[in-house]
């Protein structure tokens, strides 16, 4: 699950997705909206170990660039599937 703030472009989010989970544009802007709209996106459904590694990816994926206030990456969280 990532977690919507003001730190992040819609740009380096997207691009983010792209890299670390291998989604196509228009699914990686589908999930940047949704969390920018609601507060999160749920991007991945895996088994726990391989979620925990995907949300290490994101936390060390670093700052946005564009943005100098920006200090570190988009948050994300692991939570039981419902």
């Amino acid at each position: 699950i990532i977690l919507n703030d003001d730190d992040h472009t819609f740009e380096y989010v997207i691009e983010m997705l792209q890299a670390i989970f291998g989604l196509p544009y228009a699914t990686a802007l589908a999930h940047t909206v949704e969390a920018d709209s609601t507060g999160s996106s749920i991007v991945f459904t895996t088994t726990l170990k391989e979620a925990e590694h995907k949300r290490d990816q994101i936390h060390a994926y670093g700052p946005d660039w564009r943005l100098p206030h920006s200090r570190g990456s988009v948050a994300a969280l692991v939570e039981r599937a419902k």
